[in-house]
């Protein structure tokens, strides 16, 4: 091994999740703990790749009725009462000259969603199967997810604005439909898989690989 492939783990050092800090471990796992900040030390972290597992399928499974249920509902004083889905709305909007808005909310609402699923999955796959190429790919991937997440609470925000346009366009009162649930079920889920993933991992399935290919 050469001395820049030596991992942490592999010094037996043990990183810290909060600050970062190298440390020796303790004699048993149940105290191992930071020495700057206290935080509970493993080598990785626990579950996590069931973890990840479970919220990315839960929230692939929840995308689909977040985009074909009603995502809210419309009670209009000339039209009467009718329900839409994101894509209806998004297509309501370019019919009404919207089009830049109407792009904004399927870019966010329904393309960035189901990207940051896939680029995800692409990553436990990869490490399921000890990929032991495209390593520093799947990593900057891995990055740019972390930094997709910080703000993909935009998703929720523009569906808000969308009903809030509705609302203030056709002078209606507009309830939010099970989609809306579904829809907020997948952001939060898609968030926690990325967040349960660690990209040690990534390295650990490479060097497996190499070690036993």
């Amino acid at each position: 091994m050469r001395p820049h492939d030596l991992t942490a783990a592999d010094a037996g050092l043990l990183s810290c999740l909060t600050c970062g800090l190298l440390s020796q471990p303790a004699g048993d796992d149940e105290s191992n703990a930071c020495p700057r900040c206290g935080t509970h030390l493993h080598m990785r972290k626990p579950g996590s790749l069931l973890k990840s597992w479970t919220f990315l399928v839960t929230a692939m499974i929840l995308y689909l009725p977040a985009n074909l249920l009603p995502i809210m509902e419309t009670d209009q004083l000339l039209y009467g009462s009718h329900s839409d889905t994101i894509m209806s709305g998004i297509v309501s909007l370019w019919k009404a000259g919207s089009w830049l808005l109407a792009i904004i909310v399927f870019v966010a609402s329904i393309v960035v969603p189901l990207l940051k699923m896939l680029s995800l999955l692409t990553i436990l796959i990869a490490v399921h199967r000890g990929v032991s190429v495209h390593c520093y790919d799947l990593a900057k991937l891995y990055r740019l997810l972390e930094i997709v997440g910080r703000w993909s609470m935009l998703d929720i925000f523009v569906v808000a604005i969308l009903v809030t346009l509705v609302q203030l366009q056709f002078v209606a009162a507009v309830t939010p439909g099970k989609g809306a649930a579904a829809f907020g079920a997948v952001v939060v889920l898609s968030m926690l898989a990325t967040m349960s993933f660690d990209p040690r991992l990534i390295w650990d399935s490479a060097a497996h690989k190499k070690l036993h290919g």
